[in-house]
């Protein structure tokens, strides 16, 4: 088996290399299928060949729905109709995808997981998923899958501090259930604050909420910069940049507190520190939004 999994990931990074993401999910489902716990390297595979596949879907739902808003205002309804029939058809698709993920997901990745780490990484994917789903879905069925996303955004938060065994009924020590406390710059922890944030903002419509989150978030790492890894420097940092870029977006669109009574708590007028230039980045495809 263990040469067998090899093959399937060189396979994976082949395909990753060709851009070919199709072919690099296919091959990274079947490491799942074998019901072993991911490496970090693995796991990073199925996510970024994953988010490749439904990028594109997405990039094309939002093309798509762009286009069917401005026939609608010239009146033409005959364009509208093929546009509807054509967007369906990439809904479909995004339906497939996101099934196809939680399915992974739920049957093979969240049973093989020994440690917190993964277990939070695996349930701000399912957040994720969901919240694609909740983009474009009508209104009881994004109502659905929008609670969804929540709950999972939440348990994957709540493995952040609390003793994963009792919640997961998993067979952990000790040693791995202190795994699932990840610090305030660990990626994977700042990857769920930023994309949790995003679900209340884009999703709930809640921009104080999503603000909160976000600042919480940032405030938290940025109090312990200093600690970070060289390993995941790059990484955290860029997520805190992201984290800082959609602060100052979303406080631009809010109005301004009134006699400080406001709930806003991160408002525009606030210094938020630049992290690194942005030479200092690095690519990193599985924490895009």
């Amino acid at each position: 088996m263990a040469k067998e999994r090899e093959n399937y990931v060189y396979i994976a990074k082949l395909a990753e290399q060709a851009e070919r993401y199709e072919e690099m999910v296919d091959a990274m489902k079947k490491v799942a299928n074998l019901d072993v716990e991911l490496t970090v390297e693995e796991r990073n595979l199925l996510s970024v060949g994953y988010k490749n596949v439904i990028g594109a879907r997405r990039a094309s739902w939002r093309i798509l729905s762009s286009i069917e808003q401005k026939e609608e205002t010239k009146g033409n309804d005959q364009n509208v109709k093929i546009i509807k029939g054509y967007r369906q058809k990439v809904e479909s698709e995004l339906s497939n995808i996101c099934t196809d993920i939680m399915t992974v997901i739920d049957e093979h990745l969240i049973p093989s997981c020994t440690g917190g780490e993964s277990t939070v990484f695996y349930y701000k994917m399912k957040g994720d998923y969901y919240r694609y789903l909740a983009e474009f879905k009508g209104s009881e069925e994004r109502k659905e899958v929008a609670e969804q996303s929540k709950k999972a955004y939440q348990i994957g938060k709540q493995c952040l501090t609390l003793a994963v065994q009792l919640l997961f009924g998993l067979n952990l020590t000790a040693s791995t259930t202190a795994e699932a406390e990840l610090s305030p710059t660990h990626p994977i922890r700042l990857g769920l604050a930023l994309n949790y944030s995003v679900f209340y903002y884009e999703i709930m419509n809640a921009p104080e909420r999503a603000c909160l989150l976000a600042k919480q978030a940032f405030d938290e790492a940025i109090a312990e910069l200093d600690t970070l890894s060289e390993e995941s420097y790059k990484d955290s940092t860029l997520i805190m940049q992201l984290l800082r870029d959609n602060l100052t977006l979303w406080t631009s669109e809010m109005p301004e507190a009134q006699d400080g009574g406001s709930s806003i708590l991160f408002s525009k007028r606030n210094n938020i520190p630049t992290l690194l230039p942005p030479d200092r980045y690095v690519r990193t495809s599985w924490i895009k939004n």
